[in-house]
């Protein structure tokens, strides 16, 4: 994972992302460079559009906490629904 914060610091500097700037960052740090990972991430990142990566996970973070709270708010309805059932056969019970 610190290889990919170390390759936005890059990005955001607009500097080149490279293995070897990447480690030059990690270093600096105190990380323990894991050279394969450092390697991995230059490579997954070749013809990735950061900009645009980046802004479709802030969309993706924002979005997904209000489809968690529109299903929370469909189950509360469901239970309130399943209470009144209940209440009603309960009270048939009574003249039934």
């Amino acid at each position: 994972m610190e290889s990919v914060y170390a390759s936005l610091l890059l990005h955001k500097a607009g500097q080149k992302i490279t293995e070897d700037k990447i480690e030059k960052i990690l270093q600096a740090a105190g990380v323990n460079v894991d050279k394969a990972k450092v390697k991995a991430t230059v490579a997954a990142l070749e013809g990735i559009n950061i900009d645009e990566a980046v802004k479709t996970a802030a969309i993706a973070t924002v979005a997904a906490p209000e489809a968690a709270g529109a299903h929370k708010k469909e189950e509360k309805k469901k239970e309130e629904e399943k209470k009144e059932e209940e209440a009603v056969a309960g009270l048939s019970a009574l003249f039934g």
